[in-house]
């Protein structure tokens, strides 16, 4: 059972830094396209997406952790 949940803490944590990433390229592109005077587009509804995405990870693998724990405690 650990070893399930260690692998699913790991893929939380790559899904976290993925989210991450494509989350800062879009946030880029959308402040080059506000510069230019276009305005909002979809590349910044895609890095609020992406933003959102990285917290829910980042809160399944602390509940991961936490339930990690909570199994070590009672062994």
């Amino acid at each position: 059972m650990n070893t399930f949940l260690v692998i699913l803490l790991i893929a939380a944590m790559i899904a976290t830094v993925v989210a991450m990433v494509r989350g800062i390229v879009s946030f880029l592109q959308e402040a080059t396209m506000q510069a230019k005077g276009d305005g909002p587009s979809a590349a910044a509804l895609k890095s609020n997406r992406m933003m959102q995405m990285r917290i829910f990870f980042q809160a399944l693998a602390i509940l991961i952790v936490v339930l990690i724990l909570f199994l070590a405690g009672r062994t």
